[in-house]
């Protein structure tokens, strides 16, 4: 059984992480994003999950402004080329479904088969936010510690210039 909300935010405690968490109707959607956040500080996200042909599985996060261009990207995260994940995909490796995805899906990738890349634009903000584990709400991190999160989960997330 995927992780809960609950069990999210107990692992972010038990690593010292604070976080700011802002409730909100599920969202879909960067615009929908847009219209309801309000005055959330930080960098807003979106999470590409990525598969190529051979079953290898990116979980690829960007400033929601990003410009991603994904017949060049498998290759330069050191997999083929890639398309979007189905959702059974995403449900069975980060516990989500689509709207929900977020590096905080990693609790639930006990086998570490999901590749993490992050990119670096989006690591220089001081705060960035993403979805915890449902699309109903919005939770505020540093980036220091969602790298923290991210190394607890078992993963080495890669930091480049995705776009």
């Amino acid at each position: 059984m995927p992780a809960r909300r609950e069990d999210l935010f107990a692992r972010l405690e038990q690593l010292g992480v604070e976080t700011t968490t802002h409730e909100h109707p599920p969202l879909f959607t960067v615009e929908q994003s847009r219209a309801l956040r309000g005055e959330i500080p930080g960098g807003h996200c979106k999470n590409l999950f990525l598969k190529d042909k051979k079953g290898q599985v990116a979980l690829v996060v960007v400033l929601e402004d990003a410009q991603v261009d994904l017949r060049t990207l498998g290759p330069r995260i050191g997999i083929g080329k890639v398309s979007f994940g189905k959702p059974e995909l995403l449900m069975a490796l980060l516990g989500v479904e689509p709207g929900g995805v977020s590096p905080f899906g990693l609790i639930n990738d006990t086998g570490q088969k999901v590749k993490v890349v992050l990119d670096e634009r989006m690591m220089a903000c001081e705060l960035l936010n993403y979805h915890p584990l449902t699309n109903a709400a919005t939770t505020t991190i540093a980036a220091g510690d969602l790298v923290s999160f991210i190394k607890s989960c078992g993963h080495a997330p890669e930091v480049i210039a995705v776009e």
